[in-house]
């Protein structure tokens, strides 16, 4: 099995989407359809890496990196932010966030960035 990402977004048809993609390349992907349900599947499931929704129900995107940060042991993973708010993009990239990309984005490139960083 290869290494496993977390990929946290609201809208299941880009989860569906990237779980096959990335598995195509031999990537183990768990999914998470609100922040909530990504914290409790981080903690479970220890993912090499995060890609990450800002806008997402319960528990935004932003309020996950900061309850991430008080989980022992995955401080260090990293995240890629999906957004379709661009706006947003300094203050994540000031919370120590790898990589963004402003929806709608080249799945090639997120390959690049996903092999990049595990």
């Amino acid at each position: 099995m290869g290494k496993k990402i977390l990929v946290a977004d609201d809208d299941p048809v880009l989860t569906r989407i990237l779980s096959s993609y990335l598995g195509e390349y031999g990537f183990e992907v768990v999914v998470a359809h609100d922040g909530d349900e990504a914290l409790r599947k981080l903690e479970q499931e220890h993912p090499d890496l995060i890609i990450l929704d800002v806008v997402m129900p319960r528990v935004n995107g932003y309020a996950f990196l900061f309850a991430m940060r008080k989980i022992e042991g995955v401080v260090k993973t990293p995240i890629i932010v999906l957004t379709c708010k661009p706006e947003l993009v300094d203050i994540f990239m000031a919370e120590g966030v790898q990589e963004y990309f402003i929806k709608p984005f080249p799945q090639r490139e997120l390959l690049e960035k996903v092999r990049k960083y595990i």
